[in-house]
């Protein structure tokens, strides 16, 4: 019998790390292109030009950045409470039909059903298994939330700086949340991620991808819903 193969940290991990990588290269990206457009921006109005480094601590690079980063952890948010209770018959990113809801504790392997090397809360019972229960989607809503906030308080600093420059009264808080521009940014972000995530439910019950645990067996029937069915 040979021995196992030898594992090391980057090809356990290469999922996140790569992925990790790719999103500061992607901000890196967006803060030098980011610095070029608002430097011509301020040539045009005979304003101060700034370095790299006061752009990427600026209103303006902040209020992009979380406008981006709430519609994608929103995406999440939705994707992961709505699959608990509603299926899509042949889509590899849904439960079987008649496999709705929380499930029992038996199959979530949680209090007298944990294994021993479940996570420590999911056996003590009580609201710290209820809490870890539902940690993902409570992290997920909170990062939501948190950078919904800082997208509001961003673009109001961004959308005020804008206002003083045309001579005009800048916004409070209030009137800037119910302003065309807050919801304008909020709103063209999450029909695309609404867009995105409706497309690959319905695609992955008819398209493949081999070896990809996101797609059903290529040889799977477009009536199964689950690649493990």
């Amino acid at each position: 019998m040979s021995a196992p193969e030898p594992r090391g940290f980057f090809r356990d991990n290469a999922l996140s790390l790569v992925f990790g990588g790719l999103l500061l290269l992607t901000l890196l990206g967006q803060s030098l292109w980011g610095v070029v457009g608002y430097n011509q921006e301020a040539r045009t109005f005979g304003l101060q030009q700034i370095s790299l480094f006061r752009y990427v601590t600026s209103s303006s690079f902040a209020v992009d950045v979380a406008e981006n980063w709430q519609s994608e952890f929103l995406q999440f948010v939705l994707y992961i409470f709505l699959t608990v209770w509603l299926v899509q018959r042949g889509s590899s990113e849904s439960k079987s039909p008649g496999d709705e809801g929380r499930e029992s504790d038996e199959q979530q392997m949680v209090e007298q059903f944990a294994r021993p090397d479940s996570p420590a809360w999911a056996k003590v019972g009580g609201w710290r298994t209820r809490l870890n229960s539902h940690s993902l989607v409570l992290v997920m809503l909170l990062i939501f939330l948190g950078s919904w906030s800082a997208q509001a308080i961003a673009g109001r600093v961004a959308n005020n700086e804008e206002r003083l420059r045309d001579q005009l009264d800048p916004l409070s808080m209030g009137a800037y949340l119910a302003s065309p521009d807050f919801w304008g940014r909020t709103l063209q972000n999450w029909q695309s991620e609404l867009l995105a995530i409706g497309t690959m439910a319905v695609f992955a019950i008819y398209l493949r991808e081999r070896g990809s645990p996101e797609s059903k067996e290529v040889g799977a029937p477009h009536a199964v819903t689950q690649s493990s069915e």
